[in-house]
């Protein structure tokens, strides 16, 4: 009787350890000490933006400067891109499709008014990656968009913007940004 509860004993035990080496095995990974896990990529097509291809390119170096969760890379040959950034005649907006992905339209209207391209193209990125207008604000927020006023030129979030962002992208699953219905455009 002893040989069977010991048996039993030993049995839970391994049941317990296997168990909990298949809870880690399953767990997120960890990142090694001092160093970050990767940040989920995001790639964008700048291809039909036209002349404001360099400020769409500026605008996603001040989004990769920013935060660490998300990194927005320019697609590569024959892939398709999570962002289509397009130029037209009308006011810049964006068309969010889920958190990461969408259309971006770098619209003429805002340029010939005297708004900085590069603010226009960051704060456009800023809706994809799930940021809503946040009007009237301060030159200091980028999502303040054109209520900052056309000698506004700072294409940087500010910390909050940075913190919502960084936020989103460390959940597990992409989802639609908060408060925007499938296929509403945001417009500024």
């Amino acid at each position: 009787m002893h040989a069977r509860t010991a048996a039993q004993g030993l049995a839970a035990a391994l049941t317990a350890t296997l168990t909990l080496v298949c809870q880690q095995a399953h767990a997120a990974p960890a990142a090694p000490a001092g160093r970050t896990l990767a940040a989920r990529v995001v790639t964008y097509d700048a291809g039909a933006s036209a002349e404001f291809r360099a400020a769409v390119d500026r605008g996603a170096a001040v989004w990769n400067e920013s935060v660490d969760n998300v990194e927005l890379r320019p697609v590569a040959a024959g892939q398709r891109a999570d962002i289509r950034v397009l130029a037209d005649d009308g006011w810049p907006r964006a068309l969010p499709a889920a958190l990461g992905r969408g259309t971006v339209y770098i619209g003429r209207q805002a340029v010939d008014q005297g708004y900085d391209t590069v603010r226009i193209s960051a704060h456009e990125l800023g809706h994809i990656l799930g940021l809503p207008d946040r009007k009237p604000g301060p030159c200091t927020s980028l999502m303040s968009g054109s209520s900052a006023g056309v000698a506004c030129r700072n294409p940087y979030p500010d910390a909050a913007e940075k913190a919502e962002v960084e936020a989103d992208f460390g959940a597990a699953a992409p989802s639609r940004p908060a408060g925007v219905p499938h296929g509403a455009p945001i417009v500024d």
